[in-house]
């Protein structure tokens, strides 16, 4: 193996979740290398790869399903509020969430939808609805794994400011 593929291997076990774009800047590699070698790891089953919302998200395979779409959204700074306040605070409304973090209850409907389509949160069929973490101890184990990067808070800071122009 070479030694580039090996440091993206180890960067990726070391950075679970990592998405492409940051591989290639904290590597300092160019993208088309980047891309080959995760390509590469993806085959040999050395790196997992799970894509959420438009993202390719790498991992150690020893995660499950599960944790990689977890740990994917909990890379992303507004799903990663809705899951810390859920965990601090436990079931809440969404409505609730929207003001608790300052976030349009567009956006706040949008992300939990994605979150219960894969699994991370619950939808309560009571009226008015609650959300809660479907796996409350397993959410809370893999919040330690992971901060969110400067750039994908830029990103996530930067939809949430269009949002508000337009509300």
């Amino acid at each position: 193996m070479s030694d580039t593929r090996a440091r993206v291997r180890r960067h990726v076990r070391d950075t679970p979740g990592v998405h492409f774009n940051r591989v290639s800047r904290d590597l300092d590699i160019a993208t088309g290398q980047a891309q080959y070698h995760l390509r590469r790891l993806v085959s040999d089953d050395e790196v997992a790869v799970e894509r959420i919302g438009g993202r390719a998200h790498y991992f150690d395979p020893a995660f499950d399903p599960w944790e990689r779409r977890a740990v994917a959204f909990l890379r992303r700074e507004t799903a990663r509020g809705i899951l810390v306040r859920l965990h601090a605070e436990g079931p809440t409304r969404p409505a609730t969430l929207a003001d608790e973090l300052d976030l349009a209850r567009s956006t706040v409907s949008w992300h939990v939808s994605n979150l219960a389509e894969s699994g991370i949160v619950e939808r309560s069929d009571d009226s008015p609805m609650r959300v809660s973490l479907a796996r409350p101890e397993q959410t809370a184990a893999l919040l330690d794994e992971v901060s969110g990067s400067l750039p994908d808070r830029i990103v996530d800071r930067f939809v949430r400011t269009v949002d508000s122009l337009l509300e």
